[in-house]
Formats: C-alpha cells, sequence, structure tokens
C-alpha cells in the first residue's frame, strides 16, 4: 500500500529495519520505477530531437560571448566566474559541435533532476500522484529545453546543485564517509561556475551537522569544501592581480556593489571621506542623476531586472570605465572591467554601509517583489531578438556565416510566461506548508531524518531568499533550482500535513530514543 511518507519503506530511520534493496536496486527491479526510467530516457532523445529541429543554433546575449572569449584565450579569471569558461574549454577540445554541447548541457540537467526524483521517492515514497507531478515537472518541462539551449553557465550551475543538493539527502539519510568528498567536490564545482553558490557552504555545514555521523567525520565533511574553495580563491586573485593590478576573486562584484547602490544614491549620503577615484565617481553619479531629474529615468529602473546601471550604456558607471580605459578587444574588455571594479567595490560599499534604511527600503524591497515573479529576462526572446551572432561564437562553433534562425523568436515568451506565476505560487504554497508542518508538529511524528530534512531544504530557501534579494538581480534562470526544490518540498510537506505516518516497528525504547 502507498501510504505517504511511510517509513516502513526500503529505507527506514530505525536501526531495525535494514534496506532490503540497494538504489541501483531499487530503480532497475521494480516494474514502475523501470518504466519511470524508460520514459524519461526516451522522452530525453524525442524532445531534444524536436527541440532541435526547431532551434538548430544556440542562443546567445552577451554573456555567453564573455564566456566563448574566456574559453577560447584561456583565462584564469574573467568577469563572471571561470569555471564553465573551463569547461567549454574542455569540450571544445572533444567537439566543436554546438548541438553536442546543448545535447550534454541538456541531457546532463535532466540526468541529474532524474537523479534527485529517485532520491526522493527512494526516502520518502510519496503517494502516486505527486510522483506523477513532479516527474512530469522534472522530465518534461519546456523551460529546461530553452535554458539548455544558452550558451551560458544556468545549466551546469542547475545541474551540479541539484547533484548536490541530493547527495546531501543521502547525508541524512545514509551516511557514509565517501560522501563527504563527493559533496565537497560538487559544491567546490558549484563555487567556480556561479556566484549564488556562496551561501551552499552554510547549507553543507546545516546538513552535516544534523547528520547521524562522528563529530571528526562532520568537522571533516565541513573543512573539505573549503581546502578546494581556498586555493582556488588565492588562485583566482593572483590572477586577477596580473590582469588589472589589484587582488580580486570577482570582477563583477565591485560592479554589482556600485549598481545596487546607485538605486539608492538620490535617497543617501555621499561623503567625502571617498578616495580620489571615489570622489570622481561620486561626482559623475550627482551630475548623472541631476541630468535624469527631468526625465522617465525611473520608468527605466523599474523595465530593468535590478542591473541598471551595469547594463545600461549612459549609466555612470560605463561612463566612468570609458574615461579611465580604451576598449579595444576582448581581452580589453575584461580587463576594464575588472579595473574599475575595485573602484566600484570601494564606491559601492560605502553607500550602502553607510544608509542601510535607504537600501532596504529602495532596493531590497523591490528586489523581494521580483523574488516572488522573477522576470523572463533574456529567456523571453531567441537570441535578443538578432538574426546574427558576434564573431567569436561564428569562429568558436566554425560557423559558415554569422546568421543563425529559429522556429520564432518570440514565441518563447509566449510559452514561458507562466513559469514566473508558478514560482509565486509555489513560493506561497512552499510556505503555507512549512508554516503548517511546524504549527501542527508534524515533525514530531516523523522522526528526525524527515524533520532534518524539511529543515535542510528550508534553510537552503530562505539562504537563497536573503541572499537574491539583498544582493543580486533577480531572474527566472537564476531560481530554476529554488523551482524544483520547492515543488518537491511542497509535495513532501503536503502529505506530510495530511496523512497520519506510521513509524517502523521499535523492538525498545532505546531504539524509539534513536528516531
Amino acid at each position: 500500500m502507498n501510504q505517504a511518507f511511510v517509513l516502513s519503506n526500503p529505507v527506514s530511520e530505525s536501526k531495525t529495519s535494514v534496506p532490503q534493496e540497494t538504489f541501483v536496486q531499487f530503480i532497475w527491479r521494480n516494474k514502475i520505477n523501470r518504466r519511470y526510467l524508460l520514459v524519461a530516457v526516451v522522452g530525453m532523445i524525442v524532445q531534444f530531437v524536436i527541440f532541435k529541429m526547431l532551434y538548430p543554433f544556440p542562443d546567445f546575449f552577451s554573456d555567453s560571448y564573455s564566456y566563448i572569449y574566456a574559453a577560447y584565450a584561456d583565462l584564469d579569471v574573467s568577469i563572471w566566474p571561470i569555471g564553465y569558461s573551463k569547461f567549454l574549454r574542455w569540450f571544445h577540445l572533444i567537439t566543436h559541435s554546438d548541438t553536442a554541447l546543448i545535447a550534454f548541457q541538456y541531457l546532463s540537467l535532466q540526468l541529474s533532476m532524474l537523479y534527485m526524483f529517485y532520491t526522493i521517492i527512494y526516502f520518502f515514497n510519496p503517494l502516486k500522484t505527486n510522483r506523477r507531478i513532479l516527474f512530469a515537472f522534472l522530465l518534461f518541462n519546456p523551460l529546461f529545453l530553452y535554458l539548455c539551449n544558452y550558451v551560458n553557465s544556468d545549466p551546469l550551475f542547475a545541474t551540479l546543485s541539484l547533484l548536490w543538493f541530493s547527495q546531501l539527502i543521502w547525508v541524512l539519510h545514509r551516511p557514509n564517509i565517501y560522501q563527504i568528498f563527493i559533496q565537497g567536490i560538487l559544491l567546490f564545482l558549484c563555487f567556480t561556475v556561479r556566484n549564488n553558490a556562496y551561501y551552499y557552504p552554510i547549507v553543507a555545514t546545516i546538513a552535516f551537522s544534523l547528520s547521524k555521523q562522528k563529530l571528526w567525520i562532520k568537522l571533516m565533511a565541513i573543512i573539505i569544501p573549503f581546502l578546494l574553495i581556498i586555493p582556488f580563491i588565492i588562485h583566482t586573485r593572483t590572477a586577477a592581480y596580473k590582469m588589472t593590478g589589484t587582488k580580486q576573486f570577482s570582477l563583477f562584484t565591485g560592479w554589482q556593489l556600485a549598481n545596487n547602490a546607485l538605486y539608492i544614491f538620490e535617497y543617501a549620503d555621499s561623503s567625502v571621506g571617498l578616495s580620489p577615484k571615489g570622489q570622481e565617481l561620486d561626482k559623475m553619479v550627482r551630475n548623472f542623476y541631476t541630468y535624469m531629474a527631468d526625465s522617465t529615468f525611473h520608468q527605466y529602473l523599474d523595465y530593468y531586472v535590478g542591473n541598471y546601471f551595469i547594463r545600461e550604456p549612459l549609466s555612470p558607471l560605463k561612463s566612468y570605465m570609458n574615461n579611465h580605459y580604451k576598449i579595444t578587444d576582448g581581452k580589453s574588455v575584461i580587463v576594464a572591467w575588472g579595473k574599475v571594479s575595485a573602484d566600484f567595490s570601494e564606491y559601492g560599499s560605502y553607500i550602502i554601509k553607510h544608509n542601510p534604511s535607504a537600501y532596504i527600503h529602495e532596493f531590497v524591497l523591490p528586489n523581494a517583489k521580483k523574488y516572488l515573479r522573477p522576470p523572463l529576462e533574456k529567456l523571453e526572446i531567441y537570441n535578443l531578438g538578432e538574426d546574427k551572432v558576434e564573431p567569436i561564437a561564428k569562429s568558436w562553433f566554425k560557423y559558415k556565416t554569422r546568421n543563425v534562425y529559429a522556429v520564432s523568436k518570440e514565441i518563447q515568451g509566449s510559452i514561458l510566461c507562466i513559469f514566473p506565476f508558478m514560482f509565486l505560487g509555489l513560493n506561497i504554497y512552499y510556505l503555507a506548508t512549512i508554516i503548517s508542518f511546524w504549527w501542527k508538529n508534524r515533525y514530531k511524528n516523523v522522526g528526525t531524518n524527515i524533520s532534518s530534512t524539511v529543515l535542510l531544504l528550508f534553510s537552503f530557501m530562505l539562504l537563497n531568499f536573503l541572499f537574491s534579494i539583498f544582493v543580486t538581480v533577480i531572474v527566472i534562470r537564476y531560481e530554476i533550482v529554488p523551482m524544483i526544490l520547492c515543488l518537491s518540498g511542497s509535495l513532501l510537506l503536503t502529505e506530510l500535513n495530511g496523512k497520519k505516518m506510521i513509524l517502523p516497528t521499535i523492538n525498545s525504547q532505546k531504539e524509539l530514543a534513536t528516531i
């Protein structure tokens, strides 16, 4: 009988319940699980073939060309984290086929989601309906096809993140010493690909703190990712110093800080305590706001996704860079961005630190609204509506011409328009289910492994929310992993809140205390 979260499933929290099947056996010996696997594999192939018939070329935007150039020049530091560019370079050694690249991105993401799907049903045994909902969302979702069609770090980051989080679930339910190395490597790889992984070590620390392992294993598991991350940071800062003259881990952080600060500039007080470069930038910002006072400037601020001063050519940040540095080629762009990033970091940090109330009111709260319904942004239109790609893309993929085409440039916006609203609905529903779970004291009836998993997922969602609204811009492609985890958590919590838990048979009060 398929009870909701029946703890007498193949993997139980009780010491008296020894798993009868390995994970592979659980997938292969069970007729229904084999059917899921068959449908998934066939579905992946059919969907991808049809999609590439409609979209023969990848999707490109400005970040794509930055990643390709960093791969082409074999740089160790760039505007964006270098991990994806390294991946592009290594993949290019095998083949220059753009179709092979997109296929690898798509199949990797789908397989990571399939692994997470089987992990969930292996440990939690959800109802058939919820299994089907989760399976359909993960394996038959047009959002993931469009996401993976980009030459961009989003699909690789989502793949690594889902594998990493799935591994943390294993840490809670089936702890084993080899997991500390697997999750450590996955966390490190996430860290090299996207800045959103900055809070991942906190999530990993929570997972191992909740796990039933010896203290020295927990400590080693927490430390191992830093043994990889710290040398990487040192190497990146050294490479940045050689290129820009300043030691920076990210050549984009200063831009982000200054951009965020300029959103509150009208409501903040500048100071003469800034360095000469900071004073110069401050003067340019004041002139900019004076000039834009009577224009439709604020309407443009709302139109952008929180990155107006990074993207807009007329912004004081772009003007400052153009006044100081001459852009001639791909490398000069990165060098210029990196050099001014150090100046911007000082300026942005100063404005934000000295005006925290304005920052919360003018940047954080509007960003929180965007979090609930993140815009499609680049996903709204194919190739930014252009018929051509930049020369470096033509050279990298060995295209005969710069021309690209698709079945339609605009239709993807209509297909994907539901997902911002879906993310809003999922967040509201997840919040309701997590409140109900704690309000009804359900955590007292489900055992420590289940309640620890609920706490781990909540920690991830909360940290992602705080990081997103306080630090970065918010778009739907940045929220793919939170959306997947939000749906998974909501389905499982619905069962936990609505069904009576059936605990495994306990042979002694001593064993009961371990649950």
